[in-house]
């Protein structure tokens, strides 16, 4: 009978969420570097190598690789033959540890979470309670895989119950191109078939926390339907021509993992999960002699790659800018963004709104005439940071909004992740405004362009509150220019047919 203490499950968790906090999996790391290599759509390859750059410096720095630190998700499997010396339940160890991890003070993680999520959503402040899987498995050891999750790519989650004669790849191709890029591509695709509807979902997600390792399969062959689909929707999906960040290119997915389970004879269900750039997920076995052992990687697991905005970038005084420079940007155009900016996501917008229907004045200090807002939520700032990792959330979800603060705030422009639906572009062209994205998963290397940042309203609500950002060269993309041209649109209409081209 093996004994494990409470105290080295609490300390084993907390520590393995602190380190994926900061480094990603070299499997990871090594596919990200492929991908940049063979990339050869120019925005796609600036993504990437922001996406890794910022990888280096998280593991560097020992600070978020993104500024949403997810959700837990932990799978357990535990041996009937082990018991636990302690007082607390199972459940209650691991949610202490990631009590720990979130509050750890030299690299305080955000807290995401919020209780009551149908009422007042308010935030538990320690990012608890985990989502935990238990399973009871023959043997002796204590055997743990945790995971943090951000929401644009669990947002993302597809879940479908197909006729026993449809096909999956036939669904996952029509399916894709609607997810949008608010997962933040280049990433995994899990995908669980069979069992129940429940069951399809918690074999998709646990299928992500596998290896990436479809070059390998590339390499031997397929052995059975399962590995002969992967393979071919690894294909597929690539050839949809997505790319990094939804701009279009070569790179969409670096691994499709699949798990199955027997299912009902009239039932075929299929889950689909993305896994975004900020993959982060490690496992651990305890065995009775301690806590978890995670080895520290090498820094040499990390490509030496630099990234130049070039010479025809736009430099912009975000403080004298007016709507009138703005028509002159270009989609796909690089732009470096240097001034004041004031940040807002879901629950300031939410209160915005009420504002403004009641005729009451905006909170002193904000002003959004002729201003941008930067979706974020950004991690408390340590030392002598001026803000944590801040990187941006998925712009689509602030698209109810958008003609509103377009039309009564005078805002001139957006900045966030991913595409804009079809309305608010056409809102942000009859206003003549413009949509902007920074890099999702890129969070450290964003925040180091901040300079200045503080609190101006809505404090109550923590990372959601607004924040004055001071910044210097922050780099954007202009994702859809006055006209409503949307380079998530074109980029990879552009690119599947240029893929098309290459295979043929």
């Amino acid at each position: 009978m093996t004994i494990i203490k409470q105290n080295d499950v609490i300390d084993s968790v907390a520590d393995a969420l602190q380190y994926i906090s900061y480094y990603h999996p070299k499997d990871f790391i090594d596919a990200m570097t492929e991908a940049y290599e063979k990339e050869q759509s120019q925005g796609a390859k600036d993504a990437i190598a922001q996406i890794l750059i910022n990888s280096r410096m998280s593991a560097t720095g020992h600070r978020p690789i993104c500024q949403d630190t997810g959700i837990v998700t932990v799978f357990v499997k535990l041996g009937m033959k082990t018991s636990f010396d302690g007082e607390m339940t199972l459940d209650d160890m691991i949610n202490e540890g990631v009590r720990r991890a979130y509050s750890h003070p030299e690299n305080p993680l955000r807290a995401s979470i919020v209780a009551d999520p149908a009422g007042t959503r308010s935030n538990t402040k320690d990012n608890t309670p985990a989502v935990i899987h238990t399973q009871l498995i023959a043997g002796d050891t204590l055997d743990i895989t945790v995971a943090a999750k951000g929401g644009g790519s669990e947002n993302k989650s597809k879940f479908v119950m197909l006729n026993p004669s449809d096909s999956i790849v036939d669904w996952v191709l029509e399916t894709v191109p609607k997810m949008g890029a608010g997962w933040c591509p280049p990433g995994m695709l899990g995908i669980g078939i069979g069992g129940t509807a429940e069951k399809a979902m918690l074999l998709a997600k646990e299928s992500l926390m596998d290896p990436v390792d479809i070059h390998q399969l590339q390499d031997k062959g397929a052995e059975n339907k399962v590995e002969e689909l992967r393979l071919e929707l690894f294909d597929k999906v690539n050839k949809l021509g997505i790319g990094a960040q939804g701009l279009g290119g070569l790179t969409t997915v670096i691994d499709v993992k699949i798990k199955d389970y027997p299912t009902h004879a009239a039932s075929k269900p299929v889950a689909m999960i993305p896994n975004c750039a900020a993959t982060r997920h490690l496992h651990f076995m305890l065995d009775g002699s301690g806590p978890a052992d995670i080895k520290t990687p090498s820094l040499e697991d990390w490509p030496e790659i630099s990234w130049e905005v070039g010479d025809n970038v736009r430099q912009v005084n975000l403080d004298t800018l007016k709507r009138d420079d703005v028509i002159k940007w270009q989609p796909g155009e690089t732009v470096l963004l240097s001034g004041t900016i004031l940040t807002g996501r879901d629950a300031a917008h939410k209160r915005i709104a009420a504002l403004i229907e009641n005729g009451e004045p905006m909170p002193n200090g904000v002003d959004f005439t002729d201003k941008f807002i930067y979706y974020v939520g950004p991690v408390d700032a340590v030392g002598d940071e001026v803000v944590g990792p801040a990187g941006p959330t998925t712009a689509t979800r602030m698209d109810k909004f958008t003609d509103m603060m377009l039309e009564k705030t005078g805002l001139l422009g957006m900045i966030g992740k991913s595409e804009r639906g079809s309305d608010t572009c056409k809102s942000i062209a009859q206003h003549k405004a413009v949509y902007l994205m920074a890099v999702g998963g890129a969070a450290y290397l964003v925040s180091k362009a901040i300079k200045k940042a503080r609190v101006v309203a809505f404090e109550d609500l923590g990372m959601e509150a607004i924040y004055e950002f001071e910044v210097k060269d922050m780099p954007v993309t202009v994702a859809v220019d006055c006209n409503g041209e949307s380079v998530h649109q074109t980029g990879p209409a552009l690119w599947k047919i240029r893929i098309e081209e290459m295979n043929n």
